[in-house]
């Protein structure tokens, strides 16, 4: 199927240009490219536009969870008939295995992941082997080892209606590709025998298959919904399917042998040298821990932490890079396939360093005896190995890093207007030692005219004394810090847009993805400190922030022009220079942005925690808050835990994690109880 995308725009301002040279430019052969797009100038409708240029699959990187979970929802309404997937990591069900010597303290790898992160981790697998239109928005997740695409794609199972079919040797091939049978409990992995057909619960998809059998032939193959098993209205029968793994790492038993040799010599050789260096408590552990892991995979070919043996399962040597997402696109697409990195300022350092935090807890479990050597190459890759894998790199952000600029060697695509014909804010610099009294009699204004005002301050207690101070003057601010949960954080900055408060104060509040269209006023006290917070990229994220109102303005209170605020202040006076002329020359009057204001995430009382009482209010909705647990009988107890488990998942759906790690814990408890 081709890219197609759906949407009322059409590319306006500089975002033609900008489509045509990265075009251009990834048809040449170019490695490198950079967009550098200002705060609101339509971004990703441009990469949209590309990939439908190009037709080609893409992968785009986010440094941050909650923007990929943005960007996967942006390009599945641009592209809704093709395969755009999620691929990142287990959220905060996932807890790497980790030990703690100071304290004694192992902590065991979370298994239970959320079912629709899971679904979508396979989703963008399976949809990368199968089609061509595949769009992949990722964490920087999609660096670490995943197992091999080749021995992944090699346990496929494929059926065509005619073929035929033994409902035993399928049973077998299906537990082959860790699928379960259930006959009562049909969920993800499962698969149930039902007369002269077999259901089988795709775990990458909503839908589950069912598989009609006649006169030992497979007659037909259909969707079923999963909860009532009826046919999915508006679906055709298939004439052939192809079942992938429901998981991504699995052994193949040819290999399991000569592994486990590999594997034993290793842990003797191993074993012994914790001995000899007087480590008898963790050369015992390691031992038995060793021994466990082999025993259940001769059982059933899976054990919780296998990836930590991968490199024995898949040939590598010692040091080898792990196989990652991006070997999928690689063994599926040659060298025919997009990567876009978004934010790049900020993904690329974190690319860099996923490697060394990983290597840095993975020795501590080996010092101590819970895994052997081997477990160093179940790791993410080294930039180096990263860098060398995809054919076109575009790297995405309003404020590129010298590192991106200087790799494209001159190749920078900019896109500085914004459609609302917006210009850059204008530029003050005042004196930081009266900022406090001066930054009052602004406020004061900003709020007679009913404006919202953001503050930046270099420490949190500078934050909030100032917050406190605010607010004995009669200024209604709020303070905005990294200890407040995602949903509050979502639901103050609201409540700033509804007129609840005029001013938010915080450290690092001014980030990528704020929208906020009634700011016309963004001050940054002490402008003039050098470092992370004041460094030329920030100060221009931080004063992009009053780029979304036609009156915006920006504040620096500094008693000297550093070279990072010179930097940045030019770097703006271009963009302004060239945008009034853009607007001159095609008779645009700039417009502030009108966005909506969704619904408040929960109605929460004061000091209340949101995520709890937006818990607390569907339960009441569905009336769970009033059964106690303890008084229900085994069969009350099983189907609240359904119910909880629905709930949890329509959280995770629409991207409430919170909320959803909320009940995930609550139907543990019931699980325990039981």
């Amino acid at each position: 199927m081709q890219f197609d995308i759906q949407s009322s725009f059409e590319p306006t301002g500089d975002q033609p240009n900008a489509i045509t040279a990265l075009s251009q430019g990834i048809r040449d052969g170019l490695k490198n490219q950079v967009l550098l797009g200002v705060t609101g100038s339509g971004k990703t409708f441009t990469i949209a536009n590309v990939i439908k240029e190009l037709q080609m699959p893409t992968l785009i990187i986010s440094h941050n969870k909650t923007l990929a979970g943005q960007l996967f929802q942006e390009f599945r309404d641009f592209f809704p008939q093709n395969a755009v997937s999620y691929f990142v990591s287990y959220y905060d069900y996932y807890q790497p295995e980790a030990y703690m010597p100071a304290t004694d303290t192992y902590i065991e790898k979370e298994a239970e992941i959320n079912e629709a992160i899971d679904k979508l981790r396979l989703q963008s697998t399976s949809n990368i082997l199968s089609r061509k239109d595949v769009i992949v928005i990722a964490s920087v997740s999609c660096i670490y080892n995943i197992g091999s695409p080749s021995e992944y794609q090699k346990f496929r199972h494929h059926m065509k209606v005619g073929d035929v079919v033994d409902w035993k040797q399928l049973a077998v091939r299906l537990t082959g590709l860790l699928y379960e049978r259930s006959e009562f409990d049909f969920k993800r992995g499962t698969f149930r025998l039902r007369g002269n057909h077999m259901d089988i619960h795709i775990p990458y998809e909503d839908f589950a298959v069912r598989i009609e059998e006649e006169l030992g032939k497979i007659k037909r193959i259909l969707k079923i919904d999963t909860l009532t098993g009826k046919r999915i209205e508006g679906t055709h029968d298939e004439q052939d399917m192809v079942i992938y793994p429901a998981k991504l790492y699995l052994t193949d038993p040819e290999v399991i042998k000569p592994a486990e040799k590999r594997i034993r010599e290793d842990l003797a050789k191993e074993y012994e040298g914790l001995k000899k260096r007087g480590k008898l408590m963790e050369g015992e552990r390691l031992l038995r821990k060793v021994n466990y892991d082999l025993e259940m995979l001769k059982e059933v070919g899976y054990v919780n932490g296998i990836e930590n043996y991968s490199s024995y399962f898949d040939g590598r040597k010692p040091g080898d890079p792990p196989y990652s997402l991006l070997d999928y696109f690689k063994l599926a697409y040659g060298d025919d396939f997009l990567v876009c990195i978004d934010e790049s300022h900020m993904t690329v350092p974190q690319i860099r360093g996923m490697y060394n935090g990983d290597r840095s807890r993975k020795k501590t479990l080996i010092d101590y005896g819970f895994r052997l050597n081997s477990a160093l190459d179940n790791r993410p890759l080294q930039f180096d190995e990263f860098y060398k894998m995809p054919p076109h790199l575009v790297y995405i952000s309003a404020t590129p890093d010298e590192w991106e600029t200087g790799q494209s060697d001159g190749h920078v695509v900019e896109q500085l207007i914004r459609p609302t014909g917006i210009i850059d804010p204008q530029i003050e610099v005042r004196p930081s030692t009266t900022e406090i009294p001066d930054l009052i009699k602004e406020l004061e204004i900003q709020a007679k005219r009913g404006e919202k005002t953001l503050v930046t301050t270099l420490t949190k207690k500078t934050a909030e004394d100032l917050t406190e101070y605010l607010e004995n003057k009669d200024i209604r601010a709020a303070y905005l810090h990294s200890d407040i949960h995602t949903l509050e954080r979502s639901d103050v900055l609201d409540n700033l847009r509804k007129g609840e408060f005029d001013v938010l104060i915080g450290i690092n509040l001014l980030r990528e993805g704020l929208d906020l269209p009634e700011v016309t006023l963004v001050a940054i006290l002490d402008a003039d400190k050098e470092g992370f917070l004041r460094s030329r990229t920030s100060l221009i994220q931080s004063m992009g922030r009053a780029s979304r109102n036609v009156d915006g303005r920006v504040i620096l209170y500094a008693d000297k022009i550093t070279d990072s605020m010179k930097a940045a202040m030019d770097e703006i006076s271009r963009r302004r220079e060239y945008q009034k002329k853009y607007n001159k020359e095609h008779n645009i009057d700039p417009k502030t942005i009108f966005k909506p204001i969704r619904e408040k995430i929960v109605d929460t009382p004061e000091e209340s925690d949101m995520a709890h009482d937006k818990l607390q209010r569907d339960f009441k909705l569905t009336g769970l808050d009033t059964i106690d647990p303890s008084a229900m009988t085994a069969v009350d107890s099983k189907k609240l835990i359904k119910k909880l488990e629905r709930e949890m998942k329509k959280y995770a759906d629409e991207m409430d994690f919170e909320a959803a790690i909320m009940i995930r814990n609550k139907v543990r408890k019931l699980k325990d109880l039981g």
